[in-house]
């Protein structure tokens, strides 16, 4: 299956880099044609303009913003409605019924919600479908597999889901920072910090994953009465911590719900 990208900003660029390490067969388009040319030839793929993806891949990625998905569509909807390809969107906000009311075509839609570690290998995809026959799927995902876990839900609640992992790593990036900075102020270099922070960050990380306990039970287990950790925890607790990244989420999410309008 020959899959085009139309649009190969930061995620879309991400991803088919991670694509390319299953397949070359890819077609990257962009409204910038250099830019496009120059990353076909990075990850080994061919660049082309957006009708010739749209007339010859069978699975075509739309990486462009939420608000130039009306105005790409329909520069090409009369050849997606022949030839029927697999849309893959990751538009946040806009659901699977717009992208088939914009296309004038109930056209088989797999909608995803990426992160930037798909980058690394290491990202959250987020995903649901439909008009896609479930082997198709399955195909899609195993294709995926060098961006990192592919994590299927329902399509209510992608929104939700990407205010989590989609917007995540950027309040990840800001929370390891301060940790760095209180670091830095307590003697350490901005380097030593920095990494001393994303290590520490990462194997927690992998703690909530495999561990059966909450985190809750996780964060008692690093304090000890009248230790030190327990000092900076309760900084945290009486600073109101918890409800200002509840309150993050929350407007993340109302962002996306607004996007979809």
């Amino acid at each position: 299956m020959k899959y085009g990208f139309i649009g190969c900003g930061n995620m879309g660029g991400a991803l088919a880099r991670a694509l390319s390490h299953t397949t070359k067969d890819i077609l990257i388009s962009d409204f910038d044609s250099q830019k496009a040319k120059l990353f076909a030839e990075q990850i080994g793929a061919s660049a082309a303009d957006n009708a010739t993806v749209a007339n010859e891949c069978e699975r075509i990625f739309l990486g462009v913003k939420p608000q130039m998905m009306s105005e790409m569509l329909s520069g090409i909807k009369d050849v997606l409605c022949a030839k029927k390809p697999i849309l893959i969107s990751m538009a946040a906000g806009i659901k699977i019924s717009k992208i088939q009311e914009l296309v004038g075509s109930a056209l088989p839609v797999i909608r995803i919600m990426p992160n930037t570690p798909v980058s690394v290998g290491k990202g959250t995809v987020l995903y649901c479908s439909q008009n896609t026959e479930s082997i198709i799927v399955d195909d899609f995902v195993a294709d995926m597999r060098y961006a990192g876990t592919l994590n299927k839900i329902d399509e209510n609640l992608i929104d939700a889901g990407c205010s989590v992992s989609g917007c995540g790593p950027a309040f990840m990036y800001m929370f390891a920072n301060a940790v760095a900075k209180g670091g830095e102020q307590c003697g350490l270099s901005q380097s030593d910090a920095l990494k001393l922070a994303a290590s520490t960050m990462s194997g927690a990380a992998e703690m909530l994953l495999t561990s059966d306990k909450t985190p809750e039970q996780l964060t008692d287990a690093v304090c000890s009465k009248g230790g030190s950790t327990i000092e900076g925890v309760n900084v945290l607790r009486n600073s109101d911590f918890e409800q200002t990244v509840i309150d993050c989420i929350k407007a993340a999410y109302k962002r996306n719900l607004e996007l979809g309008k």
